[in-house]
């Protein structure tokens, strides 16, 4: 299926959940190779991209058993991966390719990463060069800054890694590599970005300390198989808030979400827009907190986002985006300039998709301004084969004037297979 043709909606009404977290879910598969023991995993993300990351580590020797219900992973310990015997695809995820490469930089074997047409067009640079310091041998397309990438791993020694931007990606990388270093890795980060490793090294029985603007793990510390339960997607979650929020007449429960802090940037950015957002039952699942999540319509006002939040809400801003073209007044969108080196370049995308609904959208080099108006037109966007992309104009044509039809959606199933017809259940014709 290329495209999708959506209605108008009346209202957005009814109690969903959404698909496990997507980080979560190839994190647990990751730790849970390298561990001693069996690891099981309810309410993993079986979408495209963890689904790349099961296949890489089935190619390395581990058992990995999927009954539908559960996964669950004979883990091989540190040093138990076997070299593959082919390339391993990534297919279409980031994180795939760029925490795997940390993680194949501490193995003496020899490997070769790739990934789709959209996936090697993405820096690698950010992750190939502190792991070059840190004693990996890797080699690319254009100077190793692009996949695919041969790596030759083993003897790798801690470092002082300051980066230059905040990314999970990059210090997720940096974090898999240091549990073979010799001695202490540190990375550190202009503003912290989401923790979902630092909390699954520790549960998993890793050598880890959080530092106030980053985090220290020590090498050699053998890990332990865990039960890990895998909370609701909060970036999935996000485009069923945002279609509650413009939608009028309308209220949602969302049931099981992760509310981990360090992602819940998109839910303060919402409300600062003036969104009506409780969390519901709030608890703690496998060292995560989760929450119900209730949602109901509201007039929103266009605000400035800006600094420490961009991090903890960087996957939501199509959605965002979207919010803000509905919201009263402008919004300012400001140090994303991270949004630029994603699935495709989510600002221009976003920007381009905005004015064909007759959005008053101005680019900036980190950003965007967004004109918010009483009424989007209908017509036809371009996903340009991002996931996000795609979901963001879905949740959009559910308040314009008239049908939007939405082309190149095949990428959705990388992080949520069932979206539509779940948008189709709560969008009231």
């Amino acid at each position: 299926m290329n495209s999708i043709t959506i209605q108008p909606a009346v209202s957005v009404k009814g109690e969903i959940t959404v698909p496990g977290d997507k980080s979560i879910s190839h994190r647990s598969i990751m730790l849970g190779a390298i561990a001693h023991g069996v690891t099981t995993v309810r309410g993993f993300l079986r979408g495209e991209d963890n689904m790349s990351t099961m296949h890489a580590f089935r190619a390395m020797g581990v058992d990995i058993a999927d009954d539908g219900a559960t996964i669950q992973i004979t883990g091989r310990g540190l040093h138990g991966l076997k070299e593959p015997g082919d390339v391993l695809d990534c297919g279409n995820s980031g994180t795939t390719i760029r925490l795997i490469t940390g993680l194949l930089s501490g193995q003496s074997f020899f490997s070769v990463v790739t990934g789709d047409q959209y996936l090697r067009k993405r820096p690698m640079k950010r992750v190939v060069e502190p792991l070059s310091r840190m004693g990996a041998r890797i080699s690319g397309r254009n100077g190793g800054t692009l996949a695919p990438l041969a790596i030759h791993g083993g003897g790798l020694k801690g470092i002082n890694y300051q980066s230059p931007v905040s990314s999970a990606q990059i210090k997720s990388s940096i974090m898999l590599a240091g549990l073979y270093a010799e001695g202490e890795t540190i990375v550190t980060e202009p503003s912290l970005s989401r923790d979902h490793s630092e909390r699954m090294f520790r549960y998993f029985g890793a050598s880890l300390d959080v530092l106030s603007n980053g985090v220290s793990v020590r090498g050699g510390v053998e890990l332990t198989g865990r039960e890990v339960s895998v909370p609701g997607d909060i970036s999935s979650a996000a485009f069923f808030i945002v279609a509650a929020l413009i939608a009028p007449h309308s209220e949602l429960l969302i049931r099981n979400v992760g509310v981990n802090p360090s992602r819940t940037g998109v839910i303060d950015i919402l409300q600062a827009m003036g969104g009506d957002i409780t969390l519901v039952d709030p608890r703690e699942l496998s060292g995560e907190p989760v929450a119900d999540i209730l949602v109901r319509s509201s007039r929103l006002k266009g605000i400035e986002i800006s600094g420490s939040v961009v991090p903890r809400a960087i996957d939501e801003f199509p959605a965002i985006c979207v919010a803000a073209a509905r919201a009263e007044g402008v919004t300012t969108i400001r140090d994303a300039r991270e949004l630029r080196v994603k699935e495709t370049d989510r600002i221009t995308a976003m920007a381009v998709n905005l004015r064909q609904l007759g959005i008053c959208v101005t680019e900036t080099e980190d950003g965007m301004d967004i004109s918010g108006s009483e009424q989007l037109l209908g017509g036809v966007v371009d996903s340009c084969g991002d996931h996000r992309i795609a979901m963001s104009m879905s949740v959009a044509a559910l308040v314009a004037a008239s049908a939007i039809t939405v082309s190149d959606i095949g990428c959705v199933a990388t992080s949520f297979p069932t979206f539509f017809p779940l948008l189709a259940e709560v969008a009231t014709k």
